[in-house]
């Protein structure tokens, strides 16, 4: 089974300029999704909805990486 080399933090940025558009991309869905995301703790948020914002923005990762590479194809 794969690990992480960084197994005692799984939470962290594999690049760390990206940490500011992933907050906001979280933030984003979570508005389109009608979740009231606050600044800061969340950890009150159900489990439910956080795995709503999560799955969004796994989602729209994946359909950004398939068009990035769909476009280096052509």
């Amino acid at each position: 089974m794969y690990q992480n080399q960084n197994s005692s933090s799984n939470n962290s940025t594999m690049v760390p300029e990206a940490k500011q558009a992933l907050n906001n991309m979280k933030f984003e869905i979570a508005n389109e999704l009608g979740i009231n995301l606050k600044q800061g703790y969340n950890g009150d948020m159900p489990s439910r909805q956080a795995g709503y914002i999560g799955g969004y923005m796994v989602k729209r990762l994946i359909e950004q990486a398939e068009r990035a590479m769909s476009n280096q194809q052509k």
